[in-house]
């Protein structure tokens, strides 16, 4: 029996982004987005995404918030987030890796091959490149927290339904209310 004392977000969205709308019309997947928090609040949120929000072809790591960036204008955010029992030292080997890739951040760049070749279940693996779900399941995988027996460039935001862990809120992220749980 696992002894856990912390929490760790998995936040999937379907935001209105053409790429967004292409993801969800070829492979018919609910969530399109995917980000890692630290919080219930989703104060430390982080994913790999758009540097920029009317910039669809420069991507980055980046710390992200609902309320800036491409979910700013957005009409409504389709979005689920769950939380993961994790053990205290699974949390602190979480955080240490996106630590180094805050103090880092200049070499990592937005996986678009990966991304592409993930569609067509394509392996295109760059230790220094990333997109939104590769990312979340690498920081998961290495900190031991979970194993979905795939290659981390062939996961998809969707794929990630399939840590388990407890749903905290499905419905429209744009009121999401972190002391509103299971709302909408």
């Amino acid at each position: 029996m696992m002894v856990s004392s912390r929490k760790i977000y998995v936040v999937l969205i379907r935001s209105t982004t053409v790429l967004s709308r292409l993801i969800h019309y070829f492979k018919g997947d609910e969530y399109t987005h995917a980000a890692l928090a630290f919080d219930k609040e989703l104060n430390y949120m982080f994913s790999f995404g758009r540097r920029r929000p009317g910039n669809p072809f420069v991507g980055c790591f980046k710390r992200e918030r609902l309320d800036e960036g491409v979910y700013k204008n957005a009409p409504t955010l389709p979005g689920v987030i769950f939380a993961i029992d994790v053990t205290t030292e699974q949390y602190a080997r979480a955080f240490d890796l996106i630590v180094n890739f805050l103090l880092d951040s200049h070499m990592y760049k937005y996986n678009y091959l990966g991304l592409f070749g993930n569609l067509f279940h394509r392996n295109f693996r760059n230790d220094y490149s990333f997109f939104c779900s590769e990312f979340v399941y690498h920081i998961l995988f290495e900190s031991g927290i979970c194993d979905l027996k795939r290659p981390r460039e062939l996961v998809r935001p969707q794929n990630l339904l399939n840590i388990g862990g407890e749903i905290v809120y499905v419905g429209d992220l744009k009121h999401y209310n972190s002391k509103n749980e299971k709302a909408a």
